[in-house]
Formats: C-alpha cells, sequence, structure tokens
C-alpha cells in the first residue's frame, strides 16, 4: 500500500518541490472541519472546469467506516488511523493523473509531512489554507446536519493544525471572516494565476 517516502524526512528543503511547466494541477482546499472547504473546492472545482478537465473529491470520502465511527464517538484520529486514510486518497490522486486530470481536493491538512505527501505526487500542488477563530468554525459547525464529525472535537483539530512552515512555499492562507462570495472569488483568481504560471 502507498505510503509516500518522504515520512523519513519530513522537514524538506523548499527547492525540492518545483513547479514544473506541463504538469497537471492538484488544488488543495484545506482547513479544520468546518471552515468550508468542501463547498469551496467543489465551487472552485466547477469554474476551473469551464477551461480545463478539473474533477472534485473530498478527503472525508476516503475514511474508513470505523474511523468515521471514531470521529462521530468525539474521539479525534491518531497518526496509525491517518496512514491509511493519505494512503488512499494519494492512490485515487494517482489514477485520476494517469487520466489526464486536474484535482481540486478538500482535505483537512492537519500534519506537514502528509502535505508532503500530495507534494511527492505527479502535480503541480498548490494550498489554499482556509482559516478562521475557533469560535466562528465552532458557530458554523453547529448548523450542519448528519455530519460524523463533531462539532466537540474542533478543539483537537485546530491543536493538530501545524503551523505552515517556511519552505511551504505552495500555501496561501485565506481568512474565511468574511462572505462565501468573497472567499470563491479570491480562491479563483489565485488559481487561474497558478494555472497560467504553470501552464505557460
Amino acid at each position: 500500500m502507498f505510503w509516500c517516502l518522504i515520512m523519513t524526512n519530513p522537514r524538506v528543503n523548499k527547492e525540492s518541490y518545483v513547479q514544473e511547466k506541463g504538469k497537471l494541477s492538484l488544488f488543495i482546499v484545506m482547513g479544520v472541519s468546518g471552515s468550508g472547504k468542501s463547498i469551496v473546492g467543489q465551487a472552485l472545482a466547477k469554474q476551473l472546469h469551464n477551461d480545463k478537465e478539473f474533477i472534485f473529491i473530498d478527503a472525508d470520502d476516503f475514511h474508513s467506516t470505523e474511523a468515521k465511527q471514531h470521529m462521530a464517538a468525539n474521539l479525534p484520529l491518531n497518526d496509525a488511523m491517518r496512514k491509511p486514510w493519505i494512503a488512499a486518497i494519494s492512490t485515487k490522486l494517482k489514477q485520476l493523473n494517469n487520466q489526464n486530470i486536474n484535482v481540486v481536493l478538500a482535505y483537512s491538512g492537519l500534519k506537514q509531512h502528509h502535505r508532503n505527501c500530495f507534494r511527492e505526487l505527479e502535480f503541480n500542488c498548490h494550498f489554499f489554507y482556509l482559516s478562521a477563530d475557533i469560535e466562528l468554525i465552532r458557530t458554523r459547525m453547529k448548523q450542519r446536519e448528519n455530519h460524523f464529525f463533531s462539532s466537540q472535537l474542533l478543539a483537537s483539530q485546530f491543536e493538530a493544525m501545524e503551523a505552515i512552515a517556511s519552505d511551504e512555499q505552495d500555501i496561501t492562507k485565506i481568512d474565511v471572516n468574511t462572505s462565501l462570495e468573497n472567499i470563491n472569488k479570491t480562491i479563483l483568481t489565485l488559481a487561474q494565476q497558478a494555472l497560467t504560471k504553470d501552464f505557460q
């Protein structure tokens, strides 16, 4: 089963990941649960698909039943539980790359070594980090229905979210304490700029 080799050296030099002309693009909309990454990611994929073939995938769909039950019981996942999840997402991304399809992925992005796993794939990788105060996210989470992730686990996600390192030049932090329309416009503009550089 896939598990990226970068796990043995999670602190990589920023020169290790160079954007290459003509590669497919992987846009990762990341943030804690409730930050809006799925709805923002879906909108981005739909807008970008007008010019190039893009597909949206949600990392939540790759959790095992056991992992979902674990989180529904207000228990945070540990790294051992995340390992097969990251592997399953990576396998799907490899398949889409082989099919010549660009991807928008909604994914929490809590751990830098997991973010590095996606950088190891054959995509030009760009991250949009949806960031907000915990109270704003908690309020939004309470408005969601039929989601396996409990708002009581939110504090654990904030604690687990590793700060953006100096060598992670491909991450743009987006303040989501604004309207969804503004967030979508900002990220679409940034994604289009990245695509222009990637495919020139």
